[in-house]
């Protein structure tokens, strides 16, 4: 286990790269998809089912920890690693992202952001100097710079002052951070859709230096069409030696395409928040175990994959468990999206290695659009 941070790029094909990530608390292999841990649990998970799935990383979130337990009351209690019995990698966002869609309740200024929680009402300050400490307290092993991310769409003028800002604020986070050995800190590309601000904001972060790069604000409203035009050029702006991860995406073809344009990590609420609502991803496009078809069928969600949803339970049982509130429902779906989203890493990264991402994204389209099975 390595006792420093570091990444090494093992395969390219195409744009789509496939490698390690080495931390002090484990490996994570590249293409990653981190399951999110808000509140410092995925929601109806343990954290040994999480790992089973074949996640390496988890995130957790500074906004919600910083209200609730409060980071000072996770590091007394040993941090958050222990507070959550999940012993490998954490990632921990800044909080920023959080405070943009509380835009009635906050007020911005250069210094950084002041807001009232949405738990009682308090009031709170959020800086780079803050977040920094927060996500110190945590112990998080992968700390994100604060920034500002302003919604999709925004004019340009607002887009280039919004970066300008996230770039300074960039700046204060690397010195806050501080020297801490086997951390990582990442810097936070913003530039909304316009090319010429997303390359000056990565020159400002190659500047200050930093273990990994994000490319932020996007998935806030633009479309897939224009995230991925976006992402055609913007990974190409960051060192080709560090790791490039995209926030808040995404669904399986969102994800596929961003790997396509050289991103390494992702995250989403999707998997989770989708398996307590019903929405269930499979190799054959998305299905919803709410609907009445599913009411007498006998057979697995997909029949071939190895989760306990599919291997031991029925779509019968599962409209069933559904229909009744049941948290067993919550459980399987859940544990059922995060096997599918990390197959569909596992896929490209084996792919990535063999040199055949093409012919894998091809048979990973062509699946999906067979829609789910047909009814009995």
């Amino acid at each position: 286990m390595s006792e420093r941070f570091s990444f090494d790029l093992h395969a390219t094909d195409g744009k789509a790269r496939t490698g390690v990530i080495q931390t002090p608390r484990g490996a994570v292999r590249t293409p990653a998809f981190m399951p999110v841990g808000t509140a410092a649990t995925v929601k109806a998970m343990m954290p040994e089912s999480v790992r089973a799935t074949g996640a390496d990383i988890l995130l957790g979130n500074t906004y919600h920890l910083m209200l609730r337990p409060t980071a000072e009351r996770i590091d007394r209690l040993g941090g958050l690693h222990r507070f959550m019995n999940w012993e490998r990698p954490i990632l921990t966002d800044s909080g920023g992202f959080q405070v943009m869609s509380l835009a009635g309740l906050r007020k911005l200024t250069e210094k950084g952001v002041t807001f009232k929680s949405h738990i009682d009402g308090s009031k709170h300050e959020l800086t780079p100097e803050r977040s920094m400490e927060i996500q110190r307290l945590l112990g998080s092993d992968i700390v994100m710079c604060f920034d500002e991310c302003p919604a999709l769409p925004a004019d340009r003028d607002r887009i280039a002052e919004s970066m300008r800002l996230s770039m300074r604020w960039a700046e204060r986070s690397r010195a806050a951070f501080g020297d801490r050995p086997g951390h990582a800190l990442f810097g936070i590309m913003q530039g909304g859709l316009e090319q010429d601000l997303r390359e000056e904001s990565a020159e400002a972060l190659k500047a200050i230096g930093f273990e990994g790069y994000a490319v932020g604000g996007l998935a806030v409203g633009e479309g897939q069409a224009a995230m991925f035009d976006c992402l055609d050029y913007a990974p190409g702006f960051l060192p080709e030696d560090k790791p490039r991860y995209l926030m808040g995406v995404g669904k399986p073809d969102d994800i596929v395409g961003a790997v396509k344009r050289g991103i390494d990590m992702m995250d989403c609420v999707l998997p989770s928040r989708s398996g307590r609502t019903g929405q269930v991803f499979t190799r054959h496009g998305v299905l919803n175990i709410k609907n009445a078809r599913h009411m007498d069928d006998p057979r697995p969600l997909d029949e071939a994959c190895t989760c306990p949803a599919c291997s031991n339970y029925s779509r019968a049982y599962l409209h069933h468990v559904f229909r009744s509130q049941e948290i067993i429902s919550s459980m399987l779906l859940t544990w059922h999206n995060l096997h599918y989203f990390q197959e569909i890493m596992a896929g490209m990264r084996e792919a990535i290695s063999a040199g055949t991402f093409a012919a894998w994204e091809a048979e990973f389209h062509a699946g999906r659009a067979q829609g789910d099975i047909e009814p009995l």
